[in-house]
């Protein structure tokens, strides 16, 4: 289960899809939803469906084994302990700048365990060169403009702008 289909959860998704897992993306944007959905990828609106239900309904009952919570948001948070199945992991990928609430009572009532996710060692990174570099996966379609270099200030300022965006890249070439 990733929740979030902003750029970094729709990658978070297609490495794991690839790695053998089923996998649902809940985003509430829709742009970003037909994004998944060109990727292949399984993605719903949690504001459109019961999420708790469908993710039951995908696992015959079990729930998710894995949740990647990307989206940062409460409702995210909210949800994550209640889409995990007993034992789950719960991966927190988003940066959260403030205390948030969480369920901890869902924590031990279903033995969850907590994995954060902010350091990359080396083997992830020639895992992901491998990834890139073999082309199975439709990394260019996540791209959604270039720019030079020159506008990299006005990029970061029109980053929250656009919550359709997904990467924006950098020409570095003189």
């Amino acid at each position: 289960m990733v929740l979030g289909g902003g750029p970094i959860g729709l990658l978070v998704a297609m490495v794991a899809k690839e790695a053998g897992a089923q996998v649902i993306v809940s985003e509430v944007n829709e742009k970003r939803i037909a994004k998944a959905k060109e990727l292949g990828l399984n993605a719903v609106n949690p504001t459109k469906l019961d999420l708790i239900e469908y993710v039951k309904e995908q696992t015959e009952g079990r729930r998710a084994d894995v949740v990647f919570e990307v989206a940062g948001v409460q409702p995210a948070l909210d949800v994550m302990t209640e889409v995990a199945g007993i034992r789950g992991r719960i991966v927190m990928v988003a940066i959260h700048g403030q205390k948030k609430e969480i369920d901890l009572f869902k924590f031990f009532w279903k033995e969850l365990k907590l994995i954060g996710a902010r350091v990359y060692e080396k083997e992830d990174y020639e895992k992901a060169i491998t990834l890139v570099t073999a082309k199975k996966l439709p990394f260019t379609q996540m791209i959604t403009d270039v720019q030079p270099l020159s506008n990299i200030q006005k990029v970061f300022e029109g980053i929250d702008n656009n919550p359709d965006g997904m990467k924006v890249l950098m020409d570095c070439q003189l």
